[in-house]
């Protein structure tokens, strides 16, 4: 049984994401009536739409069946496909990263980053990120008593954090944002590299032309810290060895970019989702203040309510069976974070933000050998920022209508205007 066509091309849309209402509706009767079923939306080669919370997990516990990388890991129309094999040389996705390999390859490359990334690591961080959560909020503050939070702070926060990590510097950094909405916001032209991109193809185009830019900037990279070591993360991606020798140019150039993307882009998303729910429930944030024991909770929520990535895709390797499906080789399935995260078996309630919830595993950073490498470093960053937030802002309320970027893959606020008083 398929899907039906017109709940396929809203579940592939880019601006159903940033719309929401219809999107939610979609995937609530997916959820209840075709939880795993085939989607064959116009202009968009057939796949699995994969919906529960445990049918995503039972996919990404199968790496060895359940591929990354033999076909896009991120949804692409046919235009797309054919453009980015005709670029690559016959390979699926533009970016090889660690979230378009697999076996082996993904398995050495993880443990390039590993090291960085583990909780006694990130830990020894706090007073650094402090320090840069205190600079954005004296901002903010100076700004009031009204600000765009997503522009002001959201998206400039985690960038000041996961470039400093990294070993960017400051002027540099509102170059990688500007790539990195081109990047994850193709579709939507605000934040497009090209306005007037409509069709698949200039879309795709468009993407190239930001990849170069990136590739360029990191062809530098490689460069200095080759010749001039340092302990930051693109000192550890460049001088990185595997059997003996220097990540391959698609290798190095996919590990900075994604580093340096999913990096912050990710977490600014959470925190501004997080924040705009706070700004709509002035008595969730009160409840927050006087009981500053509860951040975690709401740090946890907001990770579920955000769900930055919406989906990955994946490939199957072999004939199998999934929640009474029978998957035939080479297959694509889309696994919907979003909607796994609003699973009503397993999220009580999942249409509201409670940061009393009991803690459940939320998919938002993946499952299985995928997991998301940063995912210690994110929740860090979002409790210090609401910690500083909360003890220095009184009140804190919406002062306009927010709005969601236009994208099916990475999507989350892009304007979420504030009012708010201080202690």
């Amino acid at each position: 049984m398929s899907i039906p066509t017109e709940i396929a091309n809203t579940v592939v849309d880019p601006k159903a994401y940033s719309e929401g209402v219809k999107l939610d509706a979609a995937f609530t009767m997916l959820r209840r009536d075709m939880p795993f079923a085939r989607a064959e939306p116009d202009d968009v080669n057939p796949f699995w739409l994969v919906t529960k919370h445990a049918d995503i997990m039972a996919v990404e516990s199968q790496p060895a069946i359940f591929h990354n990388g033999d076909r896009p890991t991120v949804l692409s129309n046919k235009e797309g496909e054919q453009f980015v094999k005709a670029v690559t040389g016959g390979e699926a996705n533009l970016i090889r990263s660690l979230v378009s390999v697999d076996g082996d390859e993904h398995k050495a490359l993880r443990g390039v980053g590993f090291p960085a990334f583990v909780p006694k690591k990130v830990g020894a961080l706090e007073a650094d990120i402090r320090v840069i959560a205190r600079e954005f909020v004296d901002r903010m503050i100076a700004m009031g008593p009204e600000c765009d939070f997503a522009k002001d702070v959201a998206f400039l926060y985690p960038l000041r954090v996961i470039m400093t990590v990294l070993g960017v510097p400051r002027e540099d950094e509102a170059f990688m944002l500007k790539l990195t909405q081109e990047l994850f916001n193709a579709n939507d032209p605000d934040l497009s590299r090209d306005a007037t991109a409509s069709t698949p193809l200039e879309i795709a185009q468009s993407l190239q032309q930001t990849m170069i830019d990136l590739e360029n900037y990191f062809e530098v990279v490689t460069t200095e810290f080759r010749a001039h070591p340092r302990d930051v993360v693109n000192s550890v991606i460049a001088n990185a060895m595997i059997n003996g020798e220097y990540l391959n140019r698609r290798q190095l150039m996919g590990y900075y970019i994604i580093a340096a993307t999913a990096g912050h882009d990710t977490t600014s998303n959470t925190i501004a989702a997080g924040f705009w729910a706070l700004a709509e429930r002035p008595d969730v944030f009160r409840q927050i203040k006087n009981d500053p024991s509860l951040v975690g909770g709401f740090i946890e929520e907001s990770i579920r309510w955000a769900t930055p990535v919406k989906h990955f895709m994946r490939s199957a390797t072999a004939d199998t069976e999934v929640a009474g499906q029978k998957i035939a080789k080479d297959d694509w399935l889309m696994l919907s974070y979003h909607s796994a995260n609003r699973d009503e078996t397993v999220f009580d309630k999942p249409f509201e933000f409670d940061i009393t919830r009991k803690f459940k595993q939320q998919l938002a950073f993946g499952y299985g050998p995928h997991v998301c490498l940063g995912q210690h470093l994110a929740r860090l960053e979002m409790r210090i920022l609401a910690e500083e937030i909360l003890s220095r802002v009184k009140s804190f309320e919406l002062a306009g209508v927010p709005q969601r970027t236009i994208s099916n893959f990475v999507c989350g606020p892009k304007s979420v205007p504030v009012r708010f008083t201080v202690n």
